[in-house]
Order: structure tokens, then sequence, then C-alpha cells
């Protein structure tokens, strides 16, 4: 009966536990007054079930680890760089400026074509170019050493804007003027001013 028990514990970790190269010089004789034949000595189970254990430790460690790698793998995402477009067709003063990009004029001016563009302060008086109106909410367009004809009204504007070969219909040469317009607006300016002295403009500075 105990010689089957030895069989059947031998049969259970050749097969479930990993071989172990000294397990045949383990063996030990079985004296021959309890029946004869061999047994594996219980420091041999013991080191077959550390054997286990710690093979499905390392099993468990690494996937484990190989879950973790996945979760942290950062994918390649093909980026490709936005291009600005300008909408305006041969007006050079609707084209967005990168440089300084975020601030806003203080006070916001008007401008003749003698007056360069930029940002306006009070120290440096610059004509802004980046002018938005609040009520149409069309890009103000401008175009120097031009004024506006007199006959101008509010449909030629709404039909026309912002297609410089429609409007130049209406455009009429005078140096060192300059010609502004929106949608709903417009005017022709000579000399430096100070956007606000017009309340009937509802034009800002878009930031530059």
């Amino acid at each position: 009966m105990a010689e089957d028990l030895d069989d059947l514990l031998d049969e259970i970790e050749s097969k479930f536990c990993s071989p172990d190269p000294l397990r045949r010089d383990d063996k030990v004789e079985r004296p021959k007054s309890c029946g004869g034949g061999t047994y594996s000595s219980d420091r041999d189970r013991v080191r077959a079930k550390e054997n286990l254990r710690s093979t499905e430790t390392f099993k468990k460690e690494d996937d484990l680890d190989s879950l973790i790698n996945e979760i942290f793998e950062e994918p390649n995402f093909d980026t490709k760089p936005f291009k600005l477009k300008s909408k305006s067709s041969g007006n050079t003063s609707v084209s967005a400026s990168i440089q300084g990009l975020g601030k806003s004029c203080s006070p916001v001016y008007l401008g003749g074509s003698a007056v360069s563009f930029g940002i306006g302060t009070l120290i440096s008086q610059r004509a802004c170019d980046h002018l938005r109106c609040i009520a149409c909410d069309f890009l103000v367009v401008s175009y120097d050493d031009y004024m506006w004809d007199k006959s101008c009204d509010y449909l030629f504007f709404r039909n026309n804007m912002p297609e410089f070969h429609k409007l130049k219909a209406k455009l009429i040469k005078k140096k060192g003027a300059r010609a502004y317009a929106c949608q709903c607006s417009w005017r022709t300016i000579e000399d430096l001013t100070d956007l606000w002295t017009d309340r009937q403009l509802h034009w800002v500075c878009g930031k530059h």
C-alpha cells in the first residue's frame, strides 16, 4: 500500500513539477524490512514544490511586465504641420504675422499709406493691420494709395467683400491715402487716426 502511494506521488511530481536533474541521484533505498523499493526524500518533495512556485512566480512577473510595457508603450502618430491660409486677394494687410502673436494694439490706430503697420502703442504709433469688425465678423481689408469713391454703399461691400477684383471698381488712386473696409463699413484715411474717435466703426484689434 505504501509503495503504491509513493508511486502515485512520484507520478504526480513528474507530471506537474519541473524536472530535477538531481532527482535520480537523490533516490534513497528503502529498507527491505519495509517491503523494499525506493522513495523520494522529504527534501526532494519540498524542493520540487519550491521549483513549481518559483516557476509560477516568474511567469506571473513576466506577464505583469509585458502588460505594463503594453500600457505605457507610446504609439507612433504621423503628425502633419498645419499651414495658415489667407483669404485675401491682392491685399497684403490681411496676411497673418507670426511675430508678436497674441498682443493687441493699445490704442488702435488707422493711418494713410505713409503710416507703417504694426502693434500700435502710445510710444510706437503704428496702424493696426489685424482689424476685425465685431458687427459683421469680417476682417478689415486695406489698400494703400487708394480712396473709396463717394458712390460706395452698404450693398456694394455686402456683395463684393473681400474680393479685390470686385472692390477695385470703386477704388480711386490717391497718393498717401489708405482705403479700409469690412462688409458693413468703409473709410478713407490719410493721417494717423485713433480708431476710438470714430464711434460709428465697430472695428477692434484682432491681436498680432
